[in-house]
């Protein structure tokens, strides 16, 4: 994610506090969980995670803090509380390193170490899914040589695509299934 050439309907996620309360593992699970399943209370959330109803709803209130989640005021009844992904722009991007402080940029490696956690049990996971699944399962390689502007513009173009094939999931139609989307492009002459 770059904020380079951030689109209008782009967001870039720049404020620390905002960006730490994406940098938990089990916040970033949660928030998978609503936006693949839809609602859920934070009993619901604990039993699905193994953690305590205390525990998930610590947690649950932070996302709402900061924006990501909202409750179902018509859903929720007593102390059971239904929460929902907060409508959000689909492109959030995350900012370069040297847009925060020096003591934030800690905040954005643990954002990204999580990412690459995530990714690599999607990825480890992909050749069982291909077996039971190969109609919904797409991968695609390749090596091409780009100047940063043609970089640039490719992921533009990819963050483009991205938008006007998918929706979220409460605009989705009947018969849409949730699709885990990645793109991995990296420099292939990178000397480490």
């Amino acid at each position: 994610m770059t904020d380079e050439a951030a689109t209008p309907e782009s967001f870039l996620l720049d404020d620390p506090a905002r960006l730490k309360a994406l940098a938990h593992p089990m916040r970033r699970l949660m928030l998978r969980h609503l936006g693949v399943h839809g609602p859920a209370t934070s009993t619901t959330l604990g039993e699905l995670l193994g953690a305590k109803t205390g525990t998930t709803s610590y947690h649950l209130r932070q996302l709402e803090k900061y924006g990501f989640i909202e409750e179902i005021p018509e859903r929720s009844t007593g102390r059971e509380r239904w929460w929902r992904k907060a409508p959000a722009p689909r492109d959030m991007r995350l900012p370069t390193p040297d847009r925060l402080a020096p003591e934030d940029r800690p905040i954005l490696a643990e954002f990204h170490r999580l990412g690459l956690e995530e990714d690599l049990r999607l990825l480890e996971g992909l050749p069982h899914l291909y077996e039971r699944d190969p109609e919904h399962v797409k991968s695609s390689r390749g090596l091409g040589w780009m100047t940063d502007e043609e970089f640039e513009a490719f992921f533009e173009a990819f963050m483009r695509l991205l938008l006007q094939h998918s929706r979220p999931r409460t605009e989705a139609p009947p018969g849409a299934r949730p699709m885990y989307l990645r793109l991995y492009a990296f420099p292939a002459d990178d000397p480490e």
